[in-house]
């Protein structure tokens, strides 16, 4: 397999030393003690900076090479055991995760810095929604000339990268959905969220291999870097790559030879017309833009309400218990919020604070200048359509709500600020012909009409949970399915009993 080309791995550079740079977290939490690595068994070397020592324990490695063979050995473990050892190992990581929401949301927030501790809790305490194996039913095809059975087959061992912003919960749903399908997984963590992935991976297989006897079967790189991403693309036991991250390493991952899903980055919209419910919407999009401080990539990031109803939807978003910035007070936290960076055409565009992404609606408050009530989760500013808030994916709870002289304007000026992402668009209508207007121009992998982002998700709304949602590549919401191969049985002239 060919390494990553140059331009690919300095997007990459570029993209971590950007996040875990000079505006880092405080320093996490010491996480429980990893065994010392030893020499790899007979001397064998492997082919990183570890020469064959990385070994690991409990699926936490020093090295890639390694933990692609530990997790190659427990796929075909796996494999003897059939579907019902997948749906046990399931089982046996969500009561895991259930057990220690407590513990686990809390060390994640003490490592990361961003986001809440309800909403961290909130997010490993409903894995129960992630699909299982029973999301793979075969197909069968019956005839004058015989029977085809089509089932879905695992493709062996799947690298997965994880963000910062959800480290054990997208590690925890990905387990799920992969293991459903009969893969063994290596991650490569964000560095920020490292100590968390192993923390929960260590207890997972612990109860894996004392209930199933199979060792290793869900693996973690214990330092990411660029290096281990690049050598997961290149290792040849890795057959697939699951991409939860930004677009650099978006952009690396398709270039690495292998079939890559990829959940990219999205400015997710939302369009009131003149129809909507108003007080409806306000409650709906606290709810979205709140939820851990903004850091889904399915919360609304930036609302388009048409004229006639503009100022009762800010007065229903204040009723609400939104705190509402002035001119002035929103001038002070752009410049705080925002520095600006030229791009290769000499273009100059916003770039996030990271300091303040997933901070409190309150620390976002004191940095304009303002104060809002004890409990405020969300803060939220007039604003033009060009405005850094609007166009750029602040993860943050401070909306801009932007004035629009009809409900036309509004999907064009959205469709604008979405950038072509693909992600995700709310409407607030009781007009069926606008909904259909907005879902066909936006063409998003989530378009959710009269509710929270989070009904996209199955949470207030129908359907179910997954915390990698592929719109770069267009798997959409990742399922089991995702994650395998179609394979064909034919029978000819036998087997059809009709």
């Amino acid at each position: 397999m060919a390494a990553l080309d140059q331009e690919a791995l300095k997007g990459v550079v570029e993209k971590v030393l950007a996040e875990l740079g000079k505006s880092a977290a405080p320093a996490a939490p010491a996480a429980p003690a990893t065994a010392a690595a030893k020499p790899a068994e007979g001397g064998k070397k492997c082919g990183c900076a570890c020469n064959g020592t990385g070994v690991g324990k409990d699926g936490v490695f020093g090295c890639v090479d390694k933990a692609a063979e530990a997790a190659n050995h427990a796929f075909l473990q796996l494999r003897e055991l059939g579907v019902e050892g997948r749906a046990r190992a399931i089982e046996i990581v969500k009561g895991l995760c259930a057990a220690n929401k407590e513990a686990w949301g809390k060390f994640e927030l003490e490592e990361t810095r961003i986001g809440r501790l309800d909403h961290k809790i909130g997010k490993l305490d409903i894995m129960d929604r992630v699909p299982g194996v029973e999301w793979l039913r075969p197909d069968a095809m019956s005839g004058d000339f015989g029977i085809t059975l089509e089932e879905y087959a695992p493709y062996g061992v799947v690298g997965a990268i994880l963000p910062v912003t959800h480290s054990v919960p997208t590690l925890t749903g990905n387990v799920i959905n992969m293991v459903a399908a009969g893969n063994a997984i290596v991650f490569n963590p964000h560095p920020g969220g490292a100590r968390s992935a192993a923390l929960a991976v260590r207890e997972y297989n612990r109860a894996i291999k004392r209930e199933l006897g199979i060792e290793n079967l869900i693996c973690t790189i214990e330092e990411p870097s660029l290096e281990s991403f690049d050598l997961i693309c290149r290792n040849e036991q890795i057959a697939i790559m699951a991409i939860t991250g930004g677009p650099a390493v978006v952009k690396a991952a398709m270039k690495s030879g292998k079939r890559s899903i990829c959940a990219g980055p999205g400015n997710p919209v939302v369009v009131i017309d003149e129809t909507a419910d108003l007080a409806k919407a306000a409650r709906a999009i606290i709810e979205g833009a709140a939820f851990d401080n903004n850091l889904l990539c399915i919360g609304e990031k930036a609302v388009f309400v048409v004229g006639s109803v503009y100022g009762r939807f800010l007065q229903e978003l204040e009723r609400a218990g939104a705190g509402r910035l002035n001119s002035q007070q929103l001038d002070k936290l752009t410049g705080e919020a925002f520095t600006y960076k030229e791009d290769d055409g000499g273009c100059s565009h916003p770039v996030v604070n990271r300091a303040l992404i997933g901070a409190d609606a309150s620390v976002l408050a004191k940095h304009a200048g303002a104060s809002v009530p004890a409990g405020c989760e969300l803060l939220f500013a007039e604003t033009d359509a060009d405005h850094a808030y609007v166009q750029e994916e602040q993860m943050m709870p401070m909306l801009p709500i932007v004035s629009v002289p009809d409900f036309e304007t509004g999907v064009r000026e959205a469709k604008r600020a979405e950038h072509g992402y693909r992600h995700s668009a709310i409407i607030h209508s009781t007009n069926v012909a606008h909904m259909t207007h907005m879902g066909r121009e936006m063409d998003t992998t989530l378009f959710v009409k009269n509710g929270s982002c989070v009904t996209g998700l199955g949470l207030g709304g129908e359907g179910y949970l997954s915390y990698s949602i592929a719109t770069t590549t267009g798997e959409g919401i990742t399922t089991p399915k995702t994650f395998t191969r179609i394979r064909r049985c034919v029978m000819v002239e036998n087997l059809r009993i009709v």
